[in-house]
């Protein structure tokens, strides 16, 4: 079973108390009515989908439901690290050396 660490709860819980909820550190487009139809698109719809380490975020839906952000490993599927939104993000690259 797959553990993930709740950076509001601080605790380690099972998978299936989370949901993921797509890439992290999206920015929204501050003028969404002049946005282009492929622009839209790009925005709404196209999303990286890197093999290795990956930017997430995530919610803790039976637990504190908060959203937070995870570093993870789209291969192993390890979490790296997970942080609170509207925290730094952590640096791939330094992650990137552990492994």
């Amino acid at each position: 079973m797959l553990l993930i660490h709740c950076p509001y709860c601080e605790e380690e819980r099972p998978e299936i108390e989370f949901a993921n909820a797509g890439e992290a550190h999206i920015a929204r487009p501050s003028d969404m009515d002049g946005l282009s139809d492929q622009a839209f698109e790009e925005f709404f719809f196209i999303r990286s989908n890197p093999k290795g380490l990956h930017y997430e975020r995530w919610r803790h839906i039976h637990g504190c439901a908060r959203f937070f952000n995870a570093l993870r490993d789209t291969v192993t599927d390890r979490f790296v690290a997970t942080y609170k939104t509207g925290e730094p993000k952590p640096d791939i690259a330094a992650e990137g050396k552990d492994q």
